[in-house]
């Protein structure tokens, strides 16, 4: 049973690329949410018509909006989608996660739970193995994922105790400058202030914690969801790697520099 009785308002930004039997699983986990999401705007970065086919389909009957926000493949451009999801998305708070995870029921639940203004939320993931992986994509079924379910990775990350989560926000990994762009939440009005995703990064890695970064400079305090705000990983390969140096010299730099806001961002969007 859904209930909607929490505010703020909220969009879901889901971010994919060409792995509709992956985005399917995980858009069933959020018709289940607990709480549902105001809306879900799907940053695409370039993915075939399969999966404009598989997002029509949920369209026809899900419980609140899908916006298909696509973009040219141009090669890995994760930071303009964001941007571009962001810039389309109508609600006050905006939750991150990637099209290739499943959620725990709770999990819109518990990003709204922690909320507050000055804040944002970076939460961990349960990796699952390619063996459980694979069995998911063929069936199209969501399992049953708990900590005693096989195939986890990461185990510990599957443990739910809300109350041990809110004692730990404010002090786990403290003085870790550390985000995670696949489960993180934040105020959209906090995204344009620092520019929202630096879209220097292109190739993989380095613009979650850039954003991170950028958003402690700007004065934005981190919490870190241990034990609640729980997501489970698909296995892949690891791809799209050919800039990640260049990514890490570039973070490095700004972060040296306490940059609070990136020059080519979201503002291009708006």
């Amino acid at each position: 049973m859904h209930c909607k009785v929490m505010n703020p308002n909220v969009s879901l930004i889901v971010s994919t690329y060409n792995r509709p039997e992956a985005l399917n699983l995980c858009l069933q986990s959020i018709r289940n949410q607990f709480v549902l999401p105001d809306e879900v705007i799907i940053g695409d970065d370039g993915s075939t018509e399969e999966t404009g086919k598989l997002i029509q389909s949920f369209q026809a009957d899900f419980p609140v909006p899908i916006i298909h926000v696509w973009q040219k493949d141009k090669g890995f451009r994760l930071a303009m989608s964001r941007n571009k999801a962001v810039a389309a998305s109508r609600y006050e708070y905006i939750i991150e996660i990637d099209g290739d995870l499943i959620l725990h029921p709770y999990y819109i639940y518990d990003h709204l739970y922690f909320a507050g203004k000055g804040y944002f939320l970076k939460g961990g993931r349960v990796n699952l193995n390619e063996k459980l992986t694979n069995e998911c994509c063929r069936t199209g079924k969501l399992p049953e994922l708990h900590f005693f379910a096989k195939g986890l990775l990461r185990r510990i990350n599957s443990i739910y105790y809300l109350p041990l989560s809110r004692y730990l926000a404010p002090r786990y990994k403290k003085n870790k400058i550390l985000g995670l762009g696949c489960n993180m939440s934040f105020w959209k009005e906090d995204y344009i202030r620092i520019n929202g995703y630096d879209e220097f990064f292109e190739g993989w890695g380095g613009e979650d914690y850039d954003f991170a970064s950028r958003m402690i400079n700007g004065g934005i305090e981190r919490l870190y969801l241990k034990f609640s705000g729980i997501v489970f990983h698909l296995w892949h390969d690891d791809l799209y790697m050919y800039n990640s140096d260049k990514n890490k010299r570039y973070f490095e730099e700004q972060k040296t520099a306490k940059s609070a806001r990136c020059e080519k961002g979201v503002d291009q969007y708006l």
